[in-house]
């Protein structure tokens, strides 16, 4: 995925203990994170020393192989997930993919491709990648894709996506193709990026830029089929179906406590809390079930900023939680050097904050030297994985 420009953009707006009390994520069973890196798919044990395993190989390294990035979503089957895939882009059209995860332990690992969602993309003047993605309580799926990333009118999209899922697939020589029907929900994203689902389908979707930056909520009823009886009656400029009506307020607005880039949204565990990362200033905040300001749970140390090194405790894009509340992050690594402002070659990592008696520790790192991993999904692997 290429969104340098993206984060040119937001230049434009411009700490454990040992037995007692535990360190959040020692107690419970462990949990494996997935990250999109590279256009590989990587899996991290998340106890040291951080086992790895390549899961998805990159198609140019490996001519089965798929080209995987963006935020990695878990059905409630529990190993059935959605990633974005954009193999072979742009023919086929990039998209999301639906896979199947088998195994319980980092090194063991397989999946297995079983669907594609392809919709059509506004005429932005940047290739509209695909990234967010998220689960309706009734198998319904959401995406977002970002559109224009660094200037022009805002087109990244809001798509609900009608199961079965593995409708129309195939693989084809340069990728995978799909047919499964959507109904676009917004078109009109400021540089969209992360969803976060709530226990009631309202939808919480990320915007980077201004004019819309900050988290947007999404209320229902959403559209239940691509016509007029679901509630999708319109269509685009693309001539895609399209929502009769769409219900969103400003839900966390940008600016405030150094949140200047909206990009990305999880749910903090029983508390109701949420986590919003903000990658240029290197922000982690936490918010209240209604929005407002919690507490900044990563900062940069005074002083440092984005510059020809990286910040040092990372530039956040992606966030996962694990049910033990530990927050992972993907961390993009930018940098200002002669060539601009964005990721390093290799400057990427991915990171983990655990908790002590509520207090954010210091980011650990899991890996380094990654490129652009952009996204993160949190598997807990069962009995029947």
């Amino acid at each position: 995925m290429k969104k340098l420009a993206l984060v040119t953009a937001l230049v434009m707006l411009t700490l454990g203990l040992a037995a007692a009390p535990a360190l959040a994520g020692e107690a419970s069973p462990p949990v494996i994170v997935l990250n999109g890196q590279g256009n590989d798919l990587d899996a991290y044990a998340s106890k040291p020393p951080f086992k790895t395993q390549k899961v998805i190989t990159n198609r140019n390294t490996d001519p089965k192989g798929f080209d995987i990035n963006a935020q990695i979503c878990f059905f409630p089957d529990g190993h059935t997930f959605i990633a974005g895939e954009d193999t072979g882009q742009p023919d086929p059209v990039q998209g999301w993919g639906i896979f199947e995860l088998k195994g319980r332990k980092v090194g063991k690992l397989a999946a297995k491709q079983t669907g594609k969602l392809q919709p059509t993309f506004q005429g932005s003047s940047d290739n509209a990648e695909n990234y967010g993605c998220g689960i309706l309580s009734d198998g319904r799926v959401v995406t977002t894709d970002i559109g224009n990333q660094a200037e022009g009118d805002g087109d990244g999209q809001l798509i609900v996506w009608f199961p079965p899922l593995t409708k129309g697939f195939k693989t084809v020589k340069d990728g995978t193709v799909g047919k499964v029907p959507y109904c676009k929900i917004d078109t009109t994203i400021a540089t969209a990026g992360g969803i976060a689902v709530d226990d009631d389908d309202n939808l919480y979707v990320a915007s980077a830029r201004p004019p819309t930056s900050g988290i947007w909520k999404y209320s229902g009823p959403f559209p239940t089929s691509p016509d007029a009886d679901g509630g999708c009656g319109s269509t685009d400029g693309t001539g895609a179906p399209l929502a009769d009506t769409v219900t969103k307020e400003l839900f966390i607005p940008a600016g405030d406590n150094q949140l200047v880039s909206p990009n990305a949204i999880v749910a903090a565990p029983d508390s109701g809390n949420w986590y919003v990362s903000s990658v240029f200033t290197g922000v982690i905040n936490e918010y209240a079930p209604d929005g407002t300001f919690v507490r900044t749970v990563l900062r940069p140390p005074a002083g440092e900023g984005p510059g020809p090194e990286p910040i040092s405790t990372g530039s956040p894009l992606g966030l996962g939680v694990a049910p033990d509340g530990t927050l992972y992050f993907a961390d993009i690594g930018i940098v200002i050097s002669d060539d601009g402002v964005g990721p390093g070659d290799r400057t990427g990592t991915v990171r983990r904050i655990r908790f002590v008696d509520g207090a954010p520790q210091a980011p650990e790192t899991m890996a380094e030297d990654l490129a652009f991993p952009d996204g993160i999904g949190i598997y807990v692997p069962t009995k029947q994985s």
